[in-house]
């Protein structure tokens, strides 16, 4: 029981009456809503978790590595304001420009390969051969298992001492390279090492593939059609919209590679990451460095926001050039 300024008594029934009362008049009120508004309500009441989430995690982060882009910050000590000064020295740096370097080489190897293997794997196993469903896990389980325990397996079956892949080579007189231990061959060899991971794109070139009408294949076998006509008139075409969807993702994880290098820069080169001669300096490796080892955080933003920049430019170019390319069914059927 307690006593309120105007003299009156609060007794615990009566804070339990009135929490009751407000209870229902949250109720009424949303019954009295129409049936849209109730389910916009209810949306946003599912996806507020989610919207706090981004707001705090992500967003936050990414406004506050903005404002630390324009500082000089060691996080040991309080920012302070230095204006451009690190997209300036960005753009002086040879480590920075080397950077950008090995990922451009990277992704100019690696997306163009994924998207292929991916593609005409897809296609292989979209085949009714026996046993097919097992040949689509198998060649799905690999995409699932990445990370520090892939590359380190991958490392040893690339080792130029004993490793599996130069043990077959010498087995028909070829001298195998030195893979990560040589600077010519170590982007070559984590492009090899993404292949391990092709399933994932296969799956959804997969999912596109089963859902070509098969009314178009039977229409162009009655005009004479032959196998290679229907693939490159009919799936091909018809594929484009999921070409470009794995294009865009392909893109985007190409140029923000980062553990597979970093793993094998450790296990091979005790000295800095990078090495040999900086072979292996992936844009992100350099951003990491300067972050978590340099603790110059206000140039590891400055490297971030660039990196943002160029992807979301690379992407709307993409975008802008689907039009010519993709082909969209329902989109051409609407305007016929």
């Amino acid at each position: 029981m307690k006593q309120l300024d105007d003299g009156s008594v609060r007794t615990p029934g009566m804070a339990a009456s009135q929490a009751e009362a407000r209870k229902r008049g949250l109720f009424a009120r949303f019954s009295n809503m129409s049936i849209a508004d109730q389910e916009a309500a209810t949306g946003y009441l599912f996806v507020s978790i989610w919207i706090i989430g981004f707001l705090i995690f992500t967003l936050g982060p990414m406004l506050a590595s903005l404002y630390f882009s324009f500082t000089d910050y060691d996080v040991v000590s309080a920012p302070v304001w230095v204006g451009l000064k690190n997209y300036l020295g960005l753009f002086q740096d040879p480590l920075f420009w080397k950077s950008v370097q090995v990922t451009l080489y990277y992704a100019a190897l690696s997306l163009p390969l994924g998207l292929v293997v991916g593609f005409l794997l897809a296609v292989l196993l979209n085949q009714g051969i026996p046993g097919v469903r097992g040949w689509r896990t198998l060649y799905y389980l690999p995409s699932i298992l990445a990370g520090v325990a892939v590359t380190l397996m991958w490392l040893r079956i690339l080792s130029p001492n004993d490793g599996a892949v130069n043990n077959a080579l010498e087995f028909f007189g070829i001298k195998g390279p030195g893979w990560f231990n040589d600077p010519h061959w170590s982007v070559p060899a984590l492009v090899v090492m993404s292949m391990w991971g092709v399933g994932g794109g296969m799956i959804i070139y997969l999912a596109g593939l089963q859902g070509i009408p098969t009314d178009l294949y039977d229409a162009a076998k009655v005009d004479g059609a032959n196998s290679l006509q229907r693939f490159t008139n009919i799936t091909i075409p018809m594929m484009t919209p999921v070409i470009f969807f794995n294009l865009v993702l392909g893109l985007i994880g190409t140029f923000q590679f980062f553990t597979a290098a970093y793993v094998a820069g450790l296990s091979y080169i005790n000295a800095s990451i990078g090495a040999p001669v900086y072979s292996t300096l992936f844009y992100n490796l350099y951003l990491y460095q300067s972050a978590f080892r340099y603790l110059d955080m206000g140039y590891a933003s400055a490297m971030a926001w660039v990196l943002f920049l160029v992807i979301l430019v690379i992407t709307v170019i993409l975008f802008r050039s689907s039009s010519f390319w993709v082909y969209y069914e329902g989109q051409l059927a609407g305007r016929d």
